[in-house]
């Protein structure tokens, strides 16, 4: 596919601090203290949104100590203790909860946190972390089919009307007689769609989302998604530019070559390799590829921070980014 950035529509020259979230994967080991204290910097610095994975087991090598914590737990706690900064997952996965439940549940952190609440929703991919917790894990078709359903049932409950109920017929989460209570603040709420599927994924995300997001992919790879997304909301009458457009890349900056080393090295991964594919290396290198990216036509980009004890490391960004 040709990919060409001057078919785009004309972006501001550089992206600001509330285009930018701090994206967190506690999974991998981190307690709520340590979550709450890297929301709070976040804050204060300017960002944009806070996220957070939604995963139950850690991934790689490492022993995931003192173990996962609950994502919409934490987001609602995390609510009450910041005013400013939008809150979300990447992603909550549709096989973890079932979508009234999950309906409630995100209402009520909306509701908590005066309207800053994003739901990511995807269909689940890690097995491991299903079998770990005896969680059903259906073959990807039926994930797809459970994730297209929970989404129609989740705006669904969101926007009936008060007073009226709210009725489902579909074939694994039929609803009867429902009164689609409670409301979140926000109408609509926010929901981000995202990943690489070529057809399902951008069919679903033009006809939900307020938000597309591809998570650790190429700048090219992102160009031909986000054109396929594109496409999807011109099958069904939808603007595309009534989309966001954003990419999640793994953060990693230092204030000169060595100190980027010594982060690198903190979070077990190459230089090189970060600066491949991820916002790394020194300041000027870090702008750089956040502008490059924002040419490409991300609006948002969601900075992975796999160091949650660094607070300095934020405070680098911010002034780097800024």
């Amino acid at each position: 596919m040709m990919w060409c950035v001057d078919l785009r529509r004309s972006y501001a020259a550089t992206m600001q601090l509330a285009d930018l979230t701090i994206f967190t994967e506690p999974q991998q080991g981190a307690t709520y203290d340590q979550l709450l204290a890297v929301a709070q910097r976040a804050e204060r610095l300017g960002f944009g949104a806070f996220f957070r994975s939604d995963h139950y087991l850690s991934m790689g090598d490492g022993d995931g100590m003192p173990g996962p914590t609950d994502a919409w737990i934490t987001l609602g706690a995390i609510a009450r203790e910041t005013s400013t900064i939008r809150l979300g997952t990447l992603v909550t996965s549709a096989t973890f909860r079932l979508p009234g439940p999950l309906a409630i549940s995100v209402a009520q952190v909306d509701q908590m946190s005066n309207g800053r609440v994003e739901l990511g929703l995807g269909a689940g991919w890690f097995t491991e972390e299903h079998e770990a917790y005896a969680i059903p894990f259906p073959g990807l078709g039926e994930r797809f089919d459970r994730l297209e359903e929970q989404l129609a049932v989740v705006t669904g409950l969101w926007s009936t009307t008060v007073g009226e109920t709210f009725e489902h017929d579909g074939p694994h989460y039929p609803i009867r007689n429902s009164p689609a209570l409670p409301k979140p603040v926000q109408d609509p709420m926010p929901i981000v769609i995202g990943g690489g599927g070529p057809k399902r994924t951008p069919a679903l995300a033009a006809q939900y989302a307020t938000e597309f997001n591809t998570p650790f992919v190429s700048i090219e790879f992102f160009a031909e998604q986000t054109d396929r997304v594109r496409a999807a909301c011109t099958a069904i009458s939808r603007d595309p530019e009534s989309l966001t457009y954003s990419a999640a890349l793994v953060v990693c900056v230092g204030q000169d070559e060595a100190e980027f080393e010594e982060r690198a090295a903190a979070i077990g991964r190459e230089p090189a390799e970060l600066r491949e594919n991820g916002v790394a290396g020194t300041p000027d290198q870090a702008r750089e590829t956040v502008d490059r990216w924002h040419a490409a036509g991300a609006e948002r980009i969601h900075l992975q921070v796999l160091d949650l004890d660094d607070l300095g490391h934020l405070d680098l960004i911010a002034a780097t980014l800024a």
